[in-house]
């Protein structure tokens, strides 16, 4: 297996280059490591490779908040500037600076 670099951390503010939410990375795994039910549920076309890194984000759009689980190769720094207003960040994180939040003491392994 060819071992990867993640591009993005806990506590970066990212945003999904293609459907329009953005969120805080929570957690990291260093290939696909979700179900071949969810796998199978994007269309071919647009489904990514499995050998990288995909991140779990407590994510949100306009309309809600909610956890996303999403590739590398579609995912960028969110430049916005604008702070998260998923319920969640606050109870996880303390934000630390445009573009990046810290975990909290009491959530860190």
């Amino acid at each position: 297996m060819k071992q990867r670099i993640a591009k993005f951390g806990i506590g970066d503010i990212v945003r999904h280059k293609v459907f329009p939410f953005r969120g805080v990375v929570f957690d990291v795994d260093p290939e696909f490591a979700n179900t071949e039910e969810w796998w199978n549920a994007i269309p071919p076309e647009i489904r990514p490779s499995k050998d990288q890194p995909f991140y779990h984000l407590l994510a949100e759009n306009d309309e809600s908040e909610y956890v996303a689980y999403v590739s590398e190769q579609n995912l960028e720094h969110d430049q916005s500037g604008q702070p998260l207003r998923n319920p969640q960040v606050q109870q996880i994180f303390v934000q630390e600076g445009a573009g990046h939040y810290k975990p909290r003491m009491n959530f860190a392994h």
